[in-house]
């Protein structure tokens, strides 16, 4: 029955070639259904041919094999959001607050007790406004004050910063026989600084002043003096001076101090 089967089928297949091409597809799907069907029969005796994959009419034909279908774009995955902007008020410094435009510190004036003691008294007065207490002798000792008397600003500030916390004192020179402006200008800025922060200033001057009451005050050979405060945004500056105890304060401008330390300096 095999054998006559398969002569049928090769009896049809050349039939088939000889015929227009346009039946080559026809017959060959008959083809597949006979041998499809001869499968079948043979799996009815118990011999189980091998698997065969299954042909498109396309393939016997010759025709290219249909191209998959693309897969579907996978969708972008959404944008992450923004992270939101930083509040300026948590990221920005905050401008540090305007000084008062008037100020004069709390302090215990005391007046110098020998001629050549007013460096060791115009220091102890301006910590006093810091509420730091010590005697003219041991500020003495520190200075190294002698019967000429203390040296320059440099030693004032060195003793300053040598009591008070945190080293803010710098020596300022102011050299020839006048300020600048700009000096003036730079001694107004420091005395607002200072005092401000709850500082006396210690300045070494030389000749003679006119305060803002007309009293003249004359060291030619110099002199130190505190100021404890200031008014009119530091154009105006309390003194805290040594020299009299009947006369322990007076005002001055800030042009008039500046040129009366010319040659000399200040620590602030």
């Amino acid at each position: 029955m095999e054998e006559s089967v398969k002569h049928t089928l090769s009896r049809r297949l050349r039939r088939l070639v000889s015929e227009r091409p346009y039946q080559l597809v026809a017959g060959s799907a008959v083809a597949l259904v006979l041998a499809t069907g001869t499968g079948a029969a043979l799996a009815g005796t118990g011999n189980t041919p091998a698997p065969a994959q299954a042909t498109t009419a396309a393939e016997l034909s010759g025709a290219a094999p249909a191209s998959p279908a693309p897969a579907s774009a996978t969708a972008s995955p959404s944008p992450k959001p923004s992270s939101a902007t930083p509040d300026p008020d948590l990221t920005s410094k905050k401008a540090a607050p305007k000084p008062p435009a008037s100020k004069v510190l709390a302090y215990d004036h005391q007046a110098q007790i020998n001629g050549y003691y007013c460096g060791p008294a115009a220091v102890r007065n301006a910590l006093s406004a810091a509420g730091v207490a010590r005697s003219q002798d041991a500020l003495a000792s520190q200075l190294g004050t002698t019967f000429a008397g203390t040296n320059s600003a440099e030693d004032t500030t060195r003793v300053l910063n040598a009591v008070v916390k945190g080293d803010p004192y710098e020596t300022t020179m102011i050299r020839g026989g006048a300020a600048s402006p700009a000096q003036m200008d730079q001694l107004q800025a420091d005395v607002v600084t200072a005092v401000s922060d709850g500082r006396g200033v210690v300045v070494n001057v030389a000749g003679t002043v006119t305060d803002t009451d007309g009293r003249w005050h004359s060291f030619p050979g110099g002199h130190y003096i505190a100021v404890v405060g200031y008014k009119d945004s530091g154009r105006l500056v309390k003194i805290a001076d040594s020299a009299d105890a009947s006369y322990p304060s007076y005002w001055l401008s800030t042009i008039d101090l500046a040129n009366w330390a010319a040659t000399r300096g200040y620590s602030a």
